[in-house]
């Protein structure tokens, strides 16, 4: 079975940066693509970005273009997430998945989560 586990969370004021980090087992990770998925207190958890398989296609929710940039290594079978100008309303939980579709699948779809990394941001 999969395993994820994700990374790099933490405090940070407006304007800041954080880069998240996300390691797969459990499957061959150069063969998926793979998301970054966000759920703030109270509300559901959202789509934010996505890579292809082979990192040459990358997309992202509207709110974090020209601010979040989503990368992979697959020898470390690790992705990213380089977040950058954060803003309060970013304040979540940030959490990974795998995928063999792309465009990856509505977040209802996933059978199985990690338990994410807390991302906090102060005014």
């Amino acid at each position: 079975q999969v395993q994820l586990v994700e990374s790099g969370g933490g405090l940070v004021q407006a304007g800041g940066s954080l880069r998240l980090s996300c390691a797969v087992s459990g499957q061959t990770f150069s063969n998926y693509n793979m998301g970054w998925f966000r759920q703030a207190p109270g509300k559901e958890r959202e789509f934010v970005a996505a890579i292809s398989w082979s990192g040459k296609s990358t997309y992202y929710t509207d709110s974090v273009k020209g601010r979040f940039t989503i990368s992979s290594n697959n020898a470390r079978n690790t992705v990213y997430l380089q977040m950058n100008n954060l803003k309060p309303e970013d304040t979540a939980v940030y959490y990974c998945n795998t995928d063999r579709s792309f465009p990856i699948r509505d977040k209802y779809e996933y059978d199985y989560w990690g338990q994410g990394t807390q991302v906090t941001v102060s005014s």
